[in-house]
């Protein structure tokens, strides 16, 4: 009897003990999938709007910001130099590109938005206010041109960018559920987009408002008028260098 109940007692401890280690891989399976998110989230948004939301995940993100400064930049001649390249080789291109991008506007301060494309955008002065919104990105903007003048010169071949400058309000927001995207809406988004594509390859393209802002530290070329789609006749300058 009594080793029969030393066998029960036994069994019940096993399976204790195999219950408890499978809690305890469940836990830690859960640990790690929560790690993931949260990497992923922080990942997706700017690092501010990204601790909103986990404090209050049901919140309409919708900010309105006065000082800010949007660039956008084109490859040009993407579509018959991609027509070219295997798809391995398309990515592995555009991937080093806007990976060094990155680099640079994690060094000037500046938010990236988006890629479209073949077309990179980044803004300052959001999720936050920051000092001298435009005068980052025109750093910014003569960094890309240095930067892809030296990758030509390693590759031989020459690769250009067009790039557009407006300064001015924007409304910025995190939309969708599924897949959770930080946005940025507004005139100044459109007119900085028109000052890319009305541009010239190789030039940095910015408005009388951006202008205005830099005209301290920075050289111009005027233009002239350019009719703009969608907006009309806009005086406009290229960015010359700095004084």
């Amino acid at each position: 009897m009594s080793t029969s109940v030393i066998w029960v007692g036994l069994l019940i401890l096993a399976f204790g003990y195999v219950a408890f280690q499978r809690a305890e891989r469940a836990e830690d399976a859960l640990e790690a999938e929560h790690a993931r998110s949260e990497a992923l989230l922080y990942n997706l948004l700017p690092t501010e709007i990204a601790a909103r939301l986990k404090d209050a995940p049901d919140q309409t993100i919708a900010d309105s910001l006065d000082h800010t400064a949007i660039l956008f930049a084109d490859i040009v001649d993407f579509t018959p130099r991609s027509a070219r390249m295997t798809p391995e080789e398309l990515v592995s291109f555009l991937n080093r590109i806007f990976s060094t991008f990155d680099e640079l506007a994690a060094k000037h301060g500046l938010e990236k938005i988006k890629t479209i494309g073949d077309a990179y955008m980044v803004a300052a002065g959001l999720p936050q206010p920051v000092d001298r919104p435009v005068h980052r990105v025109a750093e910014m903007a003569f960094d890309m041109l240095a930067a892809l003048r030296a990758l030509s010169d390693e590759i031989d071949e020459a690769i250009e960018i067009r790039i557009g400058l407006h300064a001015g309000p924007v409304v910025a927001g995190v939309i969708g559920h599924q897949k959770l995207f930080y946005d940025v809406w507004g005139d100044t988004v459109n007119t900085a987009s028109r000052m890319e594509s009305h541009g010239a390859a190789g030039r940095i393209q910015v408005t009388a408002a951006a202008r205005e802002a830099l005209q301290d530290a920075y050289d111009f070329e005027p233009r002239g008028a350019v009719e703009i789609k969608g907006i009309g006749r806009l005086e406009t300058w290229w960015l010359a260098q700095r004084t």
